[in-house]
């Protein structure tokens, strides 16, 4: 499992934009792109303008990053996705938003993607009735995500759920709150019902050459 054990604040300010690395604290004003807006580092430095290369690696990273995968995960998803048919970022994309770590945050079920990881290897989370441990599982349309059938694991999802008051569920899932479930109503097929907003054509730009 990926695990970052950098402050990872930091890399949202490299980023320059919020990865929702902290759940709800990055709704706060004590979030660090509020409070410094800067890259991090010794010296201070302004965003002059970039390269080509540059701009196809910081939105690399950006979704790395956002999404939580290493990079060997990251390039295994992009061969996954050049061999699917449409167009490869849209693909791309919709295999990160189909990763259960990122269904399950979306739902609401946990504060953040690294939570959910955390809440998915403990056993807490099953789909279609089966308890799924590996938080890249691929989620597919109809897949009913819930709590596994013990009262520690409902408790505590019931929790997350009623504390992530800044959680939008998307279009693509639903939720049924009186059972403490969702539900993957289709595939996302557009950029507006991803979680982050990235230039998939320069990704697949930098990963193509």
């Amino acid at each position: 499992m990926a695990r970052t054990i950098e402050p990872v604040c930091r890399l949202c300010r490299r980023e320059g934009v919020k990865l929702f690395l902290k759940g709800s604290r990055c709704h706060t004003p004590k979030c660090s792109i509020t409070k410094r807006s800067y890259p991090p580092g010794m010296h201070r430095w302004r965003r002059g303008k970039r390269s080509e290369y540059c701009a196809q690696l910081r939105e690399k990273q950006k979704v790395k990053r956002f999404y939580g995968v290493l990079e060997t995960q990251f390039r295994r998803y992009f061969g996954e996705a050049s061999r699917l048919v449409g167009n490869t970022g849209m693909r791309l994309m919709q295999l990160f938003e189909l990763r259960l770590d990122n269904v399950v945050t979306r739902l609401g079920f946990a504060p953040s993607r690294a939570a959910a990881r955390q809440l998915i290897r403990h056993g807490h989370v099953s789909v279609n009735g089966k308890t799924v441990d590996i938080p890249s599982y691929p989620c597919a349309a109809n897949d009913i995500i819930a709590p596994k059938k013990r009262e520690r694991s409902v408790v505590l999802v019931k929790k997350n759920t009623e504390a992530n008051k800044f959680n939008t569920i998307p279009g693509w899932l639903e939720v049924d709150a009186d059972n403490a479930q969702g539900k993957v109503k289709s595939v996302p097929q557009t950029p507006d019902e991803f979680a982050v907003e990235a230039k998939a054509s320069l990704i697949i730009e930098l990963l193509s050459k």
